[in-house]
């Protein structure tokens, strides 16, 4: 297929891409480049690609293809907080103005990850499957949210959304997030011999390797219309639903001479959700989630070591809301966030 992937410069696409192009498509890239420098280790080979930023998109840059995969967004909390008007302009509104003008281009397939998080508030043990209530808490939450509604009013019987809910994301990226909740844990012990948790503990998390929602929505493109049109699918596995304190206890075992401190400051965390991975399983009988957190760890602590990650590096260039400050005070990105 001819896939237009946006967002190609981040921490996932980076990984979506390469696999994208592994499985035979042709693959143009979109993306601002806000973080297209945030790079540990040798820089990824990027497919060809618009600079571009997602308010702006053209029609015709939607003229020939066949699927869209739309991960770029302002993709955590603090940005959310600090600018939610941004976040909703960008994660909200630019998102689906890209989807009506993919679908009157005649793309037939629009993958648009979405996340678990939409889950937010909802507490308790039980898994939680795509029919639950939603129950977000951020901005950036929200925004998830309205576009799956305004998707939903899209679909036809020629084009097709699909969202997928990425569980937390982990696992090493050339373009590295150290703002996720098992690289940062990693990076800290690697940086500091310290594990430190601020909250109790007790939140639950589900979590998923980036190869595994590479390899998810490399599988959705040719999975049967029927079985995904205009659904949701939470993406990852129910082997990797941990507590923060479970997740903290791999860490500790992947670094060596690393202790754990739960010093348990900021209480409870209100966001705690289990998650039922079954439809995505159902509807893609050859997709599962490879990757458990306890391999995860061990993949970032040799990662961190190989390319030698520094304090500088991770407190700054990658985490994303100390790099974009950085680079609004030099000048060199838009309060708007424009590059």
């Amino acid at each position: 297929m001819r896939v237009l992937l946006t967002g190609h410069q981040g921490y996932l696409g980076t990984v979506m891409a390469r696999r994208l192009a592994a499985a035979g498509h042709d693959v143009t890239g979109l993306d601002s480049g806000l973080f297209a420098t945030c790079v540990l280790g040798p820089a990824p080979a990027d497919p060809p690609g618009h600079r571009l930023d997602l308010r702006d998109v053209r029609a015709e840059l939607l003229e020939g293809v066949d699927a869209v995969i739309h991960l770029a967004a302002l993709s955590n909390d603090p940005l959310g907080a600090l600018a939610p008007e941004l976040t909703h302009a960008i994660n909200h509104h630019a998102s689906v103005r890209l989807a009506r003008l993919a679908r009157d281009a005649g793309v037939r397939r629009f993958l648009y990850a979405s996340t678990c998080s939409v889950y937010g508030a909802s507490g308790g043990d039980d898994l939680l499957g795509e029919d639950a209530p939603l129950r977000p808490v951020t901005p950036y939450a929200e925004s998830k949210v309205r576009v799956e509604d305004e998707l939903v009013e899209l679909a036809d019987d020629r084009f097709t959304p699909v969202f997928l809910r990425n569980a937390t994301a982990f696992g090493f990226s050339p373009r590295l997030r150290a703002d996720i909740v098992l690289n940062n844990l990693v990076g800290h012990a690697h940086l500091t011999g310290e594990v430190r948790v601020l909250s109790d503990g007790t939140p639950w998390r589900p979590l998923v390797h980036v190869a595994d929602i590479a390899d998810a929505f490399a599988a959705m493109l040719d999975a049967p219309r029927e079985a995904v049109h205009a659904r949701a699918f939470n993406v990852g596995g129910e082997q990797n639903n941990l507590t923060v304190a479970d997740i903290a206890g791999h860490v500790v075992e992947a670094v060596p001479g690393s202790r754990l401190l739960i010093t348990g400051e900021t209480g409870a965390d209100p966001r705690s959700y289990r998650v039922d991975f079954s439809r995505i399983r159902q509807a893609l009988p050859g997709f599962h989630a490879r990757w458990a957190v306890k391999a995860g760890a061990v993949e970032l602590a040799e990662a961190y070591r190989a390319h030698g990650l520094t304090e500088a590096g991770f407190q700054r260039r990658f985490t994303r809301l100390a790099w974009l400050a950085e680079r609004r005070a030099a000048g060199t990105v838009s309060a708007e966030l424009r590059p």
